[in-house]
C-alpha cells in the first residue's frame, strides 16, 4: 500500500518535539550544517526510526494532544535515483480509532500540508499501521524511544553545538542538535535491522506541521 495523497483530514494541526536515529555515521550526511546541503547515506542504505510526540493538534475537531506516533524506514541510495521508503508507522494504543486514523493520515502524507511537502513523497510500501504502547522519552539528556515488541532506539551526547543542524524531515526552519545513538534495533517482521558496536546518528529537535501550503 503506498501512501495516497488523498485529503483525509481537512483542517489540522500538530506541533510538538522530534527525536530520530539512523544507521549513518554521525553527523548524518543527509542533514544540513551550517546551510550546507546535505548529501547520500553513510553506507548506500539507511535504516532508521522517527518519532513525534504531539504536545498540541487536532484533526478536523479531533483532539491529538499529548500522543505519539513512530516510523520505522529503510531505503537505498547506492542506486539512483534512491529507492522509495518502506515504512512501518506505530500509533499510540491509547489513541481512539479517529485519533488513530487522523496520526496515520498525517505522518504519512495523506492528509496533505507539511508533511507530503517535506517527506510524504518519499514513502513508498507500507508494511504495516500498527496500533502499540510507545514511549518516547525527548527531553531528557538520554533521549530514547520505545515499542513494546518492536523498537529500542537511544542516544546520549552532543555530535554538534545546538541548533548548528538542520533535517528535512522536521523542516529545515526547525534547527536542532546531532546526537551520538547508542541502540538501534527492531525485531518487526516487516522490516528488521540492528546497528551492533558503534555509535551511530541521532538527532532532536522540534516540529510544526499543518494543513494547506
Amino acid at each position: 500500500m503506498a501512501a495516497s495523497g488523498r485529503d483525509t483530514a481537512v483542517d489540522w494541526h500538530v506541533r510538538g518535539s522530534y527525536f530520530e536515529a539512523c544507521n549513518c555515521e554521525a553527523i548524518c550526511p543527509c542533514r544540513s550544517v551550517g546551510g550546507r546541503p546535505g548529501g547520500p547515506s553513510s553506507f548506500g542504505e539507511c535504516f532508521g526510526t522517527l518519532s513525534w510526540h504531539i504536545h498540541d493538534g487536532r484533526a478536523d475537531g479531533i483532539d491529538l494532544s499529548d500522543l505519539r506516533t513512530v516510523m520505522s524506514l529503510r531505503y537505498l541510495d547506492r542506486v539512483q535515483p534512491s529507492t522509495p521508503w518502506e515504512v512501518v508507522l506505530y500509533v499510540d494504543q491509547d489513541a481512539n480509532a479517529g485519533q488513530r486514523a487522523a496520526i496515520a493520515d498525517i505522518f504519512l502524507g495523506r492528509a496533505g500540508g507539511t508533511v507530503a511537502r517535506l517527506y510524504g513523497p518519499a514513502i513508498g510500501e507500507i508494511h504495516a499501521v500498527r496500533p502499540a504502547r510507545i514511549t518516547l522519552e525527548h527531553a531528557t539528556p538520554r533521549k530514547r524511544i520505545g515499542v513494546v515488541g518492536y523498537l529500542t532506539v537511544e542516544a546520549e551526547g552532543e555530535a554538534s553545538e545546538p541548533g548548528d543542524v538542520q533535517c528535512g524531515i522536521p523542516g529545515f526552519d526547525h534547527p536542532g542538535t546531532e546526537l551520538h545513538g547508542e541502540a538501534l534495533l527492531s525485531t518487526d517482521p516487516a522490516l528488521r535491522w540492528e546497528v551492533r558496536g558503534r555509535r551511530h546518528a541521532a538527532f532532536t529537535t522540534d516540529f510544526d506541521y499543518r494543513s494547506g501550503t
